[in-house]
């Protein structure tokens, strides 16, 4: 790696091809190792495992360092490049590359307040809603307050009308209990069968 910042623009090519080539038969002799690693008695596979392991994380290291090496001189040549062309480049008053495409941003702004306008209608479509759901709730608060006057003029006492409401909380607790009961059961079904 030292050397291959030091190497000529000609020659760089073939010592990054070398590097990837002893990398890539490291990953395969650190594969064997691994093998060879899992045949080791008890007392020493920890050990060797952990070596093992140890030694393909530094080759992967190597590996990111070589590819953040290839990545940095594609950029550079790139830039390299695009510098040329643009000193070599002459412009002209006439030049068909200078043109700005207004049409196609013409559009893409007609696009965004199009999506803008849409969200705008999404945003108070959810509010009305919103609005509805809490005047039913109200309602449905006043009716079931009426049903409890109701109730109590028709001489139902306190006392039945909190045990049906404990029997109703009850209620609520058994049906999740054998909601959960099911999904644990079709879990284990599916896990042990499948």
């Amino acid at each position: 790696m030292g050397r291959l910042e030091n190497t000529d623009r000609q020659s760089v090519h073939l010592l990054e091809n070398e590097l990837q080539a002893r990398i890539d038969q490291i990953f395969s002799h650190l594969e064997r190792l691994e093998i060879l690693a899992s045949k080791e008695p008890t007392n020493r596979r920890q050990n060797a495992k952990l070596r093992v392991d140890q030694l393909k994380y530094d080759v992967q290291h190597l590996q990111t360092a070589l590819r953040n090496f290839q990545h940095r001189r594609y950029s550079r040549e790139t830039q390299d490049r695009e510098r040329e062309e643009l000193m070599s480049r002459t412009f002209t008053t006439n030049d068909s590359d200078t043109s700005i495409p207004i049409d196609e941003t013409l559009q893409l702004n007609s696009n965004l307040n199009n999506a803008h306008r849409g969200m705008d209608d999404l945003l108070g479509s959810g509010s009305s809603i919103l609005t509805g759901l809490r005047d039913q709730r109200g309602t449905l608060k006043g009716t079931h307050k009426k049903m409890l006057d109701v109730a109590n003029m028709l001489g139902l006492s306190n006392t039945v009308m909190r045990l049906i409401e404990k029997r109703a909380t009850q209620d609520k607790f058994i049906m999740i209990g054998g909601m959960l009961l099911t999904c644990v059961v079709m879990f284990l079904v599916v896990k042990y069968l499948g």
